[in-house]
């Protein structure tokens, strides 16, 4: 009997799916809605309609579920609805617990969801300590953790928090976009589900937009509450996209590893530089939270990081806009690499330094990176 194979091996061979037809090695695109019964009624391939179950969904699905160790997977038509189907799985007047800095979109739509529906929200600093001090207060039905967090990349230790979690019967949702399972398996630490947007670094290649949720338990009444989110709701995502992110997902160790290799060289370099104020990344030994990092974080600290520039947003803009080789874009994950002012973007309310570029480091050559920083932070165009 074969033993059981690496995380590396699982993602390469997709789970060990093939086309069951031709028995071609790439899995099938499957666009059928709706699917025959037999003359008994039953359903002899499981499906009803697409909206409830697809086959399309199983490749990405299983690799997911095997690399964050969880009971169930499931695809999302973005990352946005993969976050929202846990909130609409609550009950109104629950108790939720959020982290100050998060990805700035999810939290708005909390914020707005929980006005609206009736559950009570409290913001916490992105620290263990913070989230322990809020349960104490009062025991919370969710508590969301970010980490990394978006875009100061402060570390939250997820065991630390687990344990508060289970002293009061509070369930815990992680963030896991930012690392992906190659650094960081949040279940494994005591969470009981892990969110990603599956557009970053899942998918990799910036071309699909898709969500996915991880539970440790499928029989969880809020994991089976969203569930019901995304089969009556409808956030499914389509055929063609959940084939393209198992594709981008059979390269996840090598694009990951890779640009996390560039990231920690950049930081490095970057920190030595003075025209740099201040580099933003947890595999710094400077960084304040380092070691909890180099405790949940194996491998390397993925490919984020935030740059204080100084001289305030003029030039930080300046910099941005000299800047060739970093595209000029929103997102993060892919294997092409992006810069974005982040306080621009994410408007007056933005908790980001006026002087803060965010860059997502991509799989380009590390050298080609470095010149192309070097020329914008020199002033040359």
């Amino acid at each position: 009997m074969m033993k059981k194979q690496s995380p590396e091996t699982l993602v390469a061979q997709a789970a060990g799916h093939v086309e069951p037809v031709s028995r071609g090695l790439a899995p099938g695109i499957y666009p059928a809605t709706t699917y025959e019964r037999d003359p008994d009624l039953s359903l002899p391939g499981g499906a009803v309609y697409a909206r409830d179950e697809n086959p399309a969904f199983d490749a990405a699905e299983d690799m997911l579920r095997e690399l964050e160790g969880g009971a169930e997977a499931m695809l999302f038509a973005s990352g946005m609805a993969s976050g929202a189907a846990l909130f609409k799985a609550l009950r109104q007047g629950d108790r939720v617990i959020l982290p100050q800095v998060m990805y700035f979109a999810l939290q708005v739509w909390v914020k707005g969801f929980a006005e609206r529906f009736g559950l009570e929200l409290e913001l916490v600093e992105n620290d263990a300590a913070s989230y322990a001090a809020a349960l104490a207060r009062k025991p919370a039905r969710l508590v969301w953790v970010e980490t990394p967090s978006n875009p100061l990349w402060t570390i939250t230790d997820i065991a630390a928090v687990a344990d508060a979690c289970r002293s009061c019967g509070a369930k815990l949702a992680v963030d896991n976009t930012v690392p992906t399972p190659v650094f960081t398996r949040p279940l494994a630490l005591g969470a009981d589900f892990v969110m990603h947007s599956a557009t970053k670094g899942l998918n990799g290649h910036s071309d699909v937009l898709a969500g996915a949720l991880v539970t440790r338990d499928k029989s969880d009444p809020i994991w089976q509450g969203a569930r019901e989110e995304r089969r009556l709701g409808g956030a499914v995502l389509g055929p063609f996209e959940a084939w393209l992110l198992a594709r981008g997902m059979r390269t996840l160790f090598v694009r990951v590893e890779r640009a996390a290799a560039n990231a920690a060289a950049l930081a490095d370099w970057l920190d030595a530089r003075p025209d740099v104020a201040r580099v933003l990344y947890p595999g710094l030994a400077s960084h304040p939270d380092h070691d909890v990092a180099a405790r949940q974080m194996h491998g390397g600290f993925g490919s984020m990081l935030s740059i204080l520039t100084g001289g305030g947003e003029e030039r930080a803009r300046a910099v941005k806009g000299r800047l060739k080789l970093f595209r000029r874009a929103t997102s993060l994950g892919g294997v092409e690499s992006l810069v974005e002012h982040r306080k621009s973007v994410e408007g007056p309310t933005s908790q980001a330094p006026a002087d803060l570029l965010r860059l997502s480091v991509g799989i380009e050559a590390l050298q080609d990176l470095k010149d192309d920083l070097k020329r914008a932070l020199e002033g040359n165009d």
